[in-house]
């Protein structure tokens, strides 16, 4: 199924500096799978907007704050999309192995059950 649409995964942190980042760079050449990674604070690196919940198939949040903001945003263009909190708390650096590893584990089973 080459010609497949790929699933579209979003994932959103508050500053897009470390966990969204590393999320997108852990599924990144995941086929069957398209990723982004965007921020919900004014400061964020790729500061979330419409567009990205428009495109995104599967949007994977780190925190319940973020999911919050999310819902409060984009209601509308939210409503019909599938979110998920991961609860991954801002303790790690980009690519750290157990940031990786949580990713992983917490991610990878609600991308392949959504493929």
């Amino acid at each position: 199924m080459a010609d497949a649409t790929p699933l579209k995964v979003l994932f959103v942190c508050s500053r897009n500096q470390w966990r969204s980042p590393t999320g997108e760079a852990v599924f990144r050449n995941m086929a069957g799978v398209a990723v982004r990674s965007a921020g919900t604070a004014r400061d964020a690196k790729r500061k979330l907007s419409l567009a990205d919940i428009r495109w995104a198939d599967l949007i994977l949040v780190m925190e319940d704050k973020h999911a919050s903001r999310i819902r409060a945003e984009f209601r509308q263009d939210v409503s019909h999309k599938e979110l998920h909190v991961l609860d991954i708390p801002d303790d790690y650096a980009f690519m750290d192995d157990e940031l990786v590893e949580l990713f992983e584990q917490k991610a990878g089973p609600l991308i392949f059950a959504a493929e």
